[in-house]
């Protein structure tokens, strides 16, 4: 239902694929909205996200239906132009430790009974994922044929083209922010090098930072949030098609022919600078990048050309917070590890709450004052 006649103007605060999704969906239901960002879009965990979209391995149900939602969403967004390089549709594979075989089974079974569409193979049977190296699948693996990846900071860069023909006002670099309370609900944001937005409602969408942004506003919610880095290749000949999760490297096609690499065995090697930064010693991201290059087709070699490292937005449950704060109304969190497969469902879902007040039966399980 449209809501274009009734002007509701909110302000945004986060520039990543939550924050940008939602002010995209506001504007297309006729609001005013302002997107402030702390430094530049995708400058935070969107941009060091292996963004797989999957709904794969065991979780609650209405997780998976949520996630399910937000593949569908971008395979419509895929089908209007199958040409861009930034959104595939390739499956993913999957595989763990040798000694992990009932374990992949169990996985495999329990996908199959939802209705997930999942295959087990083997090095014999691997011929739909080209470019992976058969020697080192594992004995017993799972594809999902209908597993894909997107880059966030292409998307954002898409979704922002409407941004602006839409209206919208981005301001960027703006340091810290907070959100601005009157007469008991959200009325803006403030900012230390930007000044002041006022808006009618407020979105906190600012991936690991959310927690700290809310609990200002004395509303906790339990952030288990580690360190994680995103490492890209430089470009590299490879017919790599699936997002590859293995025990050592979880490896995804990127644009331009380069690879994007992660994993989280290395986390206790990333440490914090004193000027808050984070480093990892350059051994690390080489041995990350070796055992990426042993998963693919004749072994080419793999040469980092960047890396970023910074903290993973995961709730302390595991499971997403979305909508309005019970004790802020007005203010309308979006804080979730899955930001990549949920960016554009998440969204749309919190742009119809904010603008028609009704909330949506989808969200239920994810508000946020379930930690109350």
């Amino acid at each position: 239902m449209s809501t274009a006649g009734n002007t509701r103007h909110v302000a945004v605060l986060g520039g990543g694929i939550l924050g940008v999704s939602t002010a995209v969906h506001l504007l297309r239901e006729g609001a005013s909205v302002v997107l402030v960002t702390e430094a530049e879009l995708a400058s935070g965990a969107s941009g060091r996200s292996l963004s797989w979209l999957n709904s794969a391995g065991e979780r609650a149900t209405p997780y998976h239906q949520l996630r399910m939602c937000g593949i569908d969403r971008y395979r419509t967004l895929f089908a209007s132009d199958p040409s861009r390089d930034w959104l595939r549709f390739d499956g993913g594979l999957h595989w763990a430790d040798t000694g992990s075989d009932q374990d992949t089974v169990a996985r495999h079974e329990y996908e199959r009974a939802h209705g997930y569409d999942s295959v087990l193979v083997s090095p014999g049977t691997v011929d739909h994922t080209p470019g992976v190296s058969r020697d080192a699948l594992g004995p017993v693996a799972i594809f999902n044929p209908g597993e894909g990846w997107v880059s966030l900071p292409h998307l954002i860069g898409f979704l922002m083209e409407e941004f602006t023909s839409r209206g919208g006002e981005l301001v960027t670099d703006v340091g810290t922010a907070r959100v601005r309370v009157g007469d008991g609900r959200a009325t803006g944001i403030d900012t230390d090098g930007a000044g002041s937005f006022p808006a009618d409602a407020v979105v906190v969408a600012c991936g690991p930072q959310t927690p700290a942004v809310v609990a200002e506003l004395g509303v906790r919610i339990p952030d288990a949030s580690p360190m994680s880095m995103l490492v890209t290749t430089a470009p590299v000949d490879h017919a790599v098609r699936a997002v590859l999760n293995t025990p050592r490297a979880a490896v995804r096609p990127n644009p331009g022919n380069t690879l994007a690499l992660d994993h989280d065995w290395y986390e206790e090697s990333i440490t914090q600078d004193a000027d808050g930064t984070y480093s990892i010693p350059e051994a690390v991201v080489h041995e990350l990048a070796d055992e990426a290059a042993g998963l693919l087709e004749g072994r080419p070699q793999l040469s980092a050309a960047s890396w970023t490292i910074g903290r993973k937005p995961i709730p302390g449950d595991g499971e997403p917070v979305f909508g309005e704060l019970g004790s802020v109304p007005g203010c309308f969190v979006a804080f979730t590890h899955s930001g990549a497969t949920l960016g554009l469902i998440a969204g749309e879902l919190l742009a119809g709450e904010i603008m028609t007040g009704r909330k949506h039966p989808m969200l239920e399980s994810f508000r946020p004052g379930r930690f109350a």
